[in-house]
């Protein structure tokens, strides 16, 4: 049996205060049903950082896992780019 792809993502560090877990955050734009105009969106994800190498702006790219906690289901990948 094999695995479907899991979803990735790339966002935002935007929390790295707790102990091998980021909050991150990604952007995206979506189609209004009615008027048709774009609006952005954006929506918070809790992810397991297990080394705690990333760390507040950097953009890092995370994929679908297993549940590892309570509200934990994502997971780092790798850190895109390092915030200065």
């Amino acid at each position: 049996m094999e695995r479907a792809d899991r979803k990735a993502r790339v966002g935002v560090v935007v929390s790295d205060s707790r102990d091998k877990t980021i909050t991150v955050e990604v952007r995206n734009q979506k189609r209004h049903v009615r008027y048709g105009k774009m609006v952005p969106v954006r929506k918070k994800y809790h992810v397991h950082d297990e080394t705690n190498e990333a760390s507040v702006g950097d953009t890092v790219r995370i994929v679908e896992t297993r549940p590892l906690s309570k509200s934990k289901r994502w997971r780092v990948v790798e850190i895109v780019v390092r915030a200065r």
